[in-house]
């Protein structure tokens, strides 16, 4: 079965961080850009950050970028997202596709997503 699992997103209080982790089954990650993607109540899905194949070319979404550091092991097909200096507006289920590009305006041609993972910020 071809899947991705998303872990590590719970509750955490302002100015915490917290990493979600991004595991692929079924299929190997070496050959596809992974992107972070977030929905929040009441709001559109949008994309948060986005990394090469090759792990040398990353982007971000502005509201993210210095806080949010994407990554990806492919020797463990496995992504992951770091996220410092949470804010309440960080609130969102996260998800993580594979995409089959990276350019620098994020991830494109998205063929798998994870079911995604609830990052709650508050005090």
């Amino acid at each position: 079965q071809l899947q991705l699992v998303e872990s590590g997103g719970g509750l955490v209080q302002p100015g915490g961080s917290l990493r979600l982790s991004c595991a692929a089954s079924g299929f190997t990650l070496d050959y596809y850009a992974i992107g972070w993607f977030r929905q929040a109540p009441g709001k559109e899905r949008e994309g948060v950050s986005c990394i090469s194949s090759s792990g040398g070319l990353a982007n971000y979404a502005d509201s993210v970028k210095g806080r949010f550091t994407i990554s990806r092991d492919n020797a463990k097909n496995t992504a992951y997202l770091q996220m410092n200096s949470l804010k309440p507006e960080d609130t969102a289920v996260y998800y993580c596709a594979a995409g089959s590009y990276y350019s620098h305006n994020g991830c494109g041609g998205m063929q798998y997503w994870g079911k995604g993972i609830l990052v709650t910020v508050s005090s």
